[in-house]
Order: structure tokens, then C-alpha cells, then sequence
């Protein structure tokens, strides 16, 4: 029996690769630096948001000042543009909807810091009421730790690893749910290639987000 869905945020329930490139390369711009193009970022995200301004700079400025500059840069504008061109991926609100209908609970795990993960998901998914939503936090390790995954079963209480399904688009995000003990699924339509999922053996490999609830309908034995 599935009880909890948690998902991994950019490239899974949002394909927010734009504002993202759009903010990194404002900060690239403001210390200096050239811009990248936009489909290098699809290898750059999913680390935390410092490793992505360590991978955006150029190769001789990956130093620690020039990770907070960029920082200082990026968040600011961000946080004004992060729904610019955000948008939830084809069929994931129905998903949801489905799932809520039949009883399943959500959550967030993300490596995107914490409060632009909160502003993404009350924008966009706010009326679901999410369970728990957690992102890259001071003190927290990020993915594929798996403390992440544990805090939210812990939070939520009297649902088990067993009960829970971990659904992301990259290795980071299969690493995770295997290190947690939970069932993973691989979103296919993701920031990354089905073959980097196909690596790990997931319980799901959803080619499109309807494939997740199907999945989960037919496991707990409920007729779609």
C-alpha cells in the first residue's frame, strides 16, 4: 500500500530550467563572467544551489568568494522572476488530482534552497496542501543523503518507508530514494536522460506523469 508521494521539484513537478538560466546568467553577468547557454544548465541543476555556481563560473574563478558573490546576485532576482516562465509539466496536475482523490499524500524533497522551494510550490500547488515541503537548508546535508526523505516520513508520522514512493528526474534524486529505502520512480520527461534513470533500477520509470498514478492505483489495488 502507497500512502505518501514525494516529489523531487525542478525537472519533476516544474519545468523551471529558464528562470533558472535566466537568474544564474544575471549573476554570471553582474560578477563578470560570460553567460552560459541555456541547455547547459540541464547538467548544471539538481546539486544545490551552490554547486550550480560553482559549475556556471568559469573554471579559474570556482573559488568561494565568487560562490557567495554570485549568491548575493542570484537570489534577489530570482525571487522576482522565479514563475516567470516556471510552469508545472504537461499532465502533473491532473496527476495530483487523481492521487488526492484517491487518498495519497504529498510531499516536496528538493535541492533547490528552501525558500524558493516554499514560493514554487504555494504558487503552483498550493491548493493541494502538501504534507511537508522541504528544500536545501543551513545544516542540512542535501541529496542523496537521505536524511531529507527520512525527515519528512518522520514529520508526517504513522507512514513508513514501505508506504512511500520517491519520484525525481535524475540520478541525485534515484540515489536519494534507494539510500532512504523507498520506492523510486523516474520521471522520464525531466532535466535528464531515461538512460541516466534506467542506471538505477527504479520500481517506476514513468514516461509521463499519468504513468505515476496508475502505478500507484494498481499497487493499491483501486481502479483508475
Amino acid at each position: 500500500m502507497i500512502k505518501l508521494a514525494i516529489f523531487d521539484l525542478d525537472g519533476t513537478l516544474l519545468d523551471t530550467i529558464e528562470d533558472i538560466a535566466q537568474a544564474c546568467n544575471h549573476a554570471l553577468e553582474e560578477c563578470g563572467c560570460p553567460a552560459r547557454q541555456l541547455e547547459e544548465f540541464n547538467g548544471m541543476v539538481g546539486h544545490g544551489i551552490f554547486n550550480l555556481f560553482r559549475k556556471a563560473l568559469p573554471e579559474d574563478m570556482r573559488n568561494e568568494e565568487m560562490v557567495r558573490k554570485m549568491h548575493s546576485c542570484f537570489v534577489p532576482y530570482y525571487r522576482e522572476h522565479i514563475c516567470d516562465r516556471t510552469k508545472p509539466y504537461e499532465g502533473i496536475l491532473a496527476t495530483l488530482d487523481i492521487l488526492a482523490e484517491n487518498g495519497i499524500s504529498f510531499a516536496v524533497a528538493s535541492n533547490k534552497y528552501q525558500e524558493g522551494t516554499e514560493q514554487l510550490v504555494e504558487h503552483f500547488f498550493g491548493r493541494y496542501g502538501f504534507r511537508c515541503v522541504l528544500g536545501q537548508r543551513n545544516g542540512k546535508a542535501i541529496k542523496p543523503d537521505p536524511g531529507i526523505i527520512e525527515e519528512i516520513i518522520d514529520e508526517i508520522g504513522g507512514i513508513s518507508a514501505d508506504e512511500t514512493v520517491y519520484c525525481g528526474d535524475s540520478d541525485v534524486d534515484m540515489q536519494t530514494g534507494i539510500n532512504a529505502g523507498v520506492r523510486t520512480i523516474g520521471a522520464a520527461w525531466g532535466f535528464r536522460s531515461r538512460k541516466e534513470l534506467e542506471a538505477y533500477s527504479p520500481w517506476l520509470l514513468a514516461e509521463k506523469p499519468e504513468d505515476i498514478y496508475e502505478a500507484i492505483l494498481r499497487e493499491n489495488k483501486i481502479k483508475a
